[in-house]
């Protein structure tokens, strides 16, 4: 055997075949010449052992009916000859002592080749080779592959031997594995194969629990007339990977079309499972599977129209003073109940069904559901742990709102039923008499406000009381505050926080409408005073003080317990940093009020400063409400977002504008006067324009840490628009073109018979406007934050004896009631509409009974052109999320401030 095996290795290694040559001669040829026969087309030998494609045999057969003879390389072999086909197979013959042996073999030509002289050609074998006694080769393709097993038994040159004994159990278990890796045949006849037919797929599915399929597999062969079981386990190698895939593609077409997921687990065990896509597929059997079942499957249907959503909710622990309540979301299918988590986290993967036990399933993407995902994604990220119980705050009647309109009301806290009720609908809320100690008579808009306060009040929740200014919002708050004492006199006193220019207006209105209240008014430090506030307060109905001082003893006033808190002009707490709005998150009390005609001035996050003193469970963070809002409203104008904080805010803010309730007002008209500069004065502008010019636009890259020299050069062109000599003095004398054509209004208006208001930001450009009044011998009143005699200068005005009054725009842009002028006069424009729209509403109130004429008086071709332009931006914003739809503004960006520049 060894000689053998040695001898047919010298033939493979020497197997290359010069071309051309005659037979019986000999060419030699170099080990280089070799190397290059895949390249060089004259090269003289093929090395057949290098030979990887099977196209070998065709060029061979070309080459040989070209009349080419094929001959060994090596000396003393003899001449090659080619046939048509070959196949491997395995001849069982006899041997001694009854025994058997298994030998591979050729079969070629029709005939076995039964001498042991050959081998393979090719990796992966494409062909074979045989040498005879005579030292004859002989080549030939094969038309079948050779698997790796069938090739190691060839490669080693070795038969198998079958003792006599084994002959039957090889005959009717191992034959017909044989078979799958050749024919077998018998070259002496000694042996009679078995007729083996099959394999056939056994399949015994059984159904279990959770919509589970177990597939048990196995091959059934029939050997001769017996038939034979064999585990699809129990195979070789490479026939497993064969089996395997007859066996999954006749279990997938068992399943059909409906499809399952698999989980392998041994090599003759499978397991299908339903996910929440689908449910699991029926078993059929076919023509090329043997099928038993085992159970019985789930009766699988659809149950689209069966889903009935429900809410409801309870008091965390019986607590029914706490501001948050347990929100629980059932969702029942065809009478089975469906775990929330499950829906939840099904609805979070976007997965499109569930099937339950009994086999219903329903579709995911049912609008109800998909909005009852997006409704509970918001609740959830509201909280303080998104990940915790599901709750929802009393402050958040809007999402409760749009939750019901999905599902039916199961349950209600009875706390949060009267409370969600009257914020989601006026009808609710109980139709209160207005106090007798309250000494005026409210308007209709003005009851149903005083209610919604009450309201509020004794349900301990807070808001924000957003009237058009000029609407008597003060008034509404002394009946809500007057009901409060008659229903408890013994209860803890209001604590009021306004401006300091407003503390005086509070008493003198206190004591006018509301005379049965005792008010406190504090209007310096407890320092200085020397006491201390349980003191001061002893005994008060209501505690009035400024918003300076109550930021300089904020510990004295939160050490305090009071009935509720009411910050007028509550836009000084608009700054969600400042120390003004932290003090007033600090201050104990079960209800907190925001009055103020502009919630909201520059962006949305003034309103959320807001809401989180009066309503903190409404948006608990300014980060998430940043992300979920403000972002998509102001930066990418999602009105869909900008709709969904309209219905959150509107259960907590009541607004109404004078078009809306007070018909009898009288008409406002507005008109802008355009001044044309003097030409000394355009030219001094223009100059100190190019120069802020060159020097602002290159800081916009980082606005906050440019801001304060950005807002100087924004100031300096505001003034110079206005008075040269409050820039630049060292050009002498500039005639005021604005001052002159205010001079010229005020005649017509005084001699009318009329009285005017005059407006303006800046105190110096008062005085030169004073200054030339004087000159022209025009009596006014003046007031700006310097005034010591406020009260004075105000009733010298209203009392008729002057007929003009100037004031600054901080100091007099609230808290005043001037209905006694009809002419407004705006000096300068800024870009906050709010702050002009609160000096016309000085004038423009309830209680006015004549026309009322607004002049704005804008400088031509200056930035007071631009600022115009931006304002009325900046109003857009406002009035998308207070009232109309229309295009949405941003904050006062760096773009803002360079087309202020430009």
């Amino acid at each position: 055997m060894d000689l053998r095996r040695t001898r047919l290795e010298q033939t493979r290694k020497h197997l290359s075949v010069p071309c051309g040559s005659p037979p019986g001669s000999t060419r030699h040829t170099s080990p280089a010449q070799r190397r290059n026969y895949y390249r060089n087309q004259n090269a003289a030998e093929i090395d057949l052992a290098g030979f990887t494609s099977p196209q070998l045999w065709s060029l061979l057969r070309e080459a040989i009916s070209l009349g080419v003879s094929l001959v060994h390389s090596k000396a003393g072999l003899g001449n090659v000859s080619l046939l048509d086909d070959a196949n491997i197979c395995l001849d069982v013959h006899g041997a001694e002592d009854d025994n058997l042996r298994l030998t591979p073999r050729i079969q070629a030509g029709g005939h076995i080749v039964t001498h042991s002289d050959w081998g393979l050609v090719g990796t992966p074998a494409h062909g074979v080779f045989t040498l005879d006694d005579a030292n004859a080769i002989t080549l030939a393709p094969l038309l079948t592959p050779v698997t790796h097993q069938l090739r190691q038994l060839i490669d080693s040159g070795k038969s198998v031997d079958i003792p006599a004994e084994h002959r039957d159990a090889f005959t009717s278990r191992f034959v017909f594995k044989l078979g799958n890796l050749a024919p077998v045949t018998s070259s002496d006849g000694t042996y009679n194969p078995p007729t083996v037919s099959g394999p056939r797929l056994q399949l015994v599915a059984t159904y279990e629990d959770n919509h589970r399929i177990d597939i048990e597999s196995a091959w059934k062969y029939t050997v001769d007339a017996d038939e034979l079981i064999i585990s699809t386990a129990d195979t070789s190698t490479d026939e497993s990977e064969v089996r395997n895939h007859v066996a999954e593609d006749a279990i997938a077409k068992s399943l059909g079309a409906a499809g399952a997921k698999a989980t392998r687990g041994n090599a003759d065990r499978s397991r299908f499972h339903a996910v929440h896509t689908r449910p699991p597929p029926q078993l059929d059997a076919n023509a090329a599977v043997d099928l038993t079942v085992v159970g019985t499957p789930a009766d699988y249907r659809s149950a689209d129209d069966a889903v009935v959503i429900g809410l409801s909710t309870s008091a965390p622990d019986g607590d029914s003073g706490s501001d948050w309540f347990d929100l629980d979301v059932t969702v029942d299918v065809a009478g089975q109940s469906v775990p929330f988590t499950t829906l939840f986290s099904a609805l979070s993967k976007g997965e499109t069904h569930i099937l339950l036990p009994d086999g219903a399933f329903f579709r995911l993407d049912a609008p109800d559901l998909l909005g009852l995902h997006r409704l509970i994604t918001e609740a959830r990220s509201l909280l303080d742990r998104p990940t915790g119980k599901l709750a929802i705050s009393k402050f958040q009647a809007g999402l409760w709102d749009e939750l019901t309109t999905l599902g039916g009301v199961e349950h209600q806290a009875a706390a949060w039923k009267k409370q969600i009720a009257g914020l989601l609908d006026s009808s609710g809320i109980d139709p209160v008499e207005v106090p007798d100690t309250l000494t005026a008579t409210l308007r209709p808009y003005q009851v149903d406000g005083f209610r919604w306060l009450n309201f509020l009040r004794q349900h301990s929740l807070g808001g924000i009381l957003a009237d058009d200014m000029g609407l008597g919002k003060t008034l509404q708050t002394l009946a809500m505050l007057c009901a409060a004492r008659q229903s408890n006199p013994a209860a803890p006193p209001f604590l009021i926080v306004a401006p300091t220019s407003v503390v005086s207006n509070w008493k003198s209105e206190v004591a006018k409408f509301a005379p049965t209240l005792h008010a406190a008014v504090i209007t310096d430090t407890l320092r200085r005073r020397r006491t201390d506030l349980a003191t001061l307060v002893d005994g008060a109905d209501i505690v009035v003080t400024s918003y300076a001082l109550f930021r300089l003893d904020n510990e004295a006033y939160s050490a305090v317990l009071w009935s509720g808190l009411v910050l007028d002009e509550a836009q000084f707490a608009k700054n969600h940093k400042s120390k003004v709005h932290q003090c007033a998150r600090a201050v104990d009390a079960p209800f907190k009020l925001a009055i103020t005609g502009t919630p909201m001035e520059n962006n949305l996050m003034e309103l959320w400063s807001l809401l989180a003193i009066t309503a903190p469970g409404l948006f608990p963070s300014p980060t998430t409400f940043t992300d979920i809002y403000r972002n998509p409203i102001e930066k990418e104008g999602d009105t869909e977002r900008l709709a969904q904080l309209r219905r959150r805010v509107k259960p907590l803010m009541v607004r109404r504008t004078k078009e809306q309730v007070a018909a009898d007002l009288p008409p406002k008209q507005e008109q802008i006067l355009e001044i044309e500069l003097h030409p000394s004065h355009r030219a001094i502008y223009e100059t100190h324009l190019q120069r802020e010019r060159q020097k602002i636009l290159g800081l916009l890259d980082d606005v906050d840490k440019n801001r304060f020299t950005i807002l100087q050069s924004l100031t300096l062109l505001r003034q110079l628009s206005l008075d040269v000599s409050l820039v630049d003095e060292e050009n002498g004398p500039v005639p005021s073109a604005k001052v002159d054509a205010l001079v010229e209004q005020l005649d017509d208006v005084i001699a009318g018979g009329h009285r005017a208001l005059i407006f303006s930001q800046f105190t110096g450009f008062l005085g030169s406007v004073r200054a030339r009044l004087d000159a022209e011998s025009i009596p006014y009143s003046y007031l700006d934050g310097s005034t010591r005699n406020r009260g004075e200068v105000l009733e010298e005005f209203k009392s008729g004896a002057m007929p003009v009054f100037l004031i600054s725009l901080k100091a007099g842009g609230f808290g005043l009631n001037l209905t006694e002028a009809d002419y407004c006069f705006i000096l300068d424009p800024w870009w906050n509409p709010a702050a002009e729209a609160q000096a016309v509403d000085r004038t423009h109130r309830i209680g006015q009974t004549r026309n009322v004429m607004v002049y704005r008086l804008i400088a031509k071709d200056t930035i007071e052109e631009k600022v115009m332009a931006l304002k009325a931006k900046k109003s857009a914003l406002f009035s998308n999320v207070m009232d109309a739809e229309g295009t949405l503004g941003t904050g006062l960006d760096a773009e803002d401030l360079r087309a202020l520049f430009e």
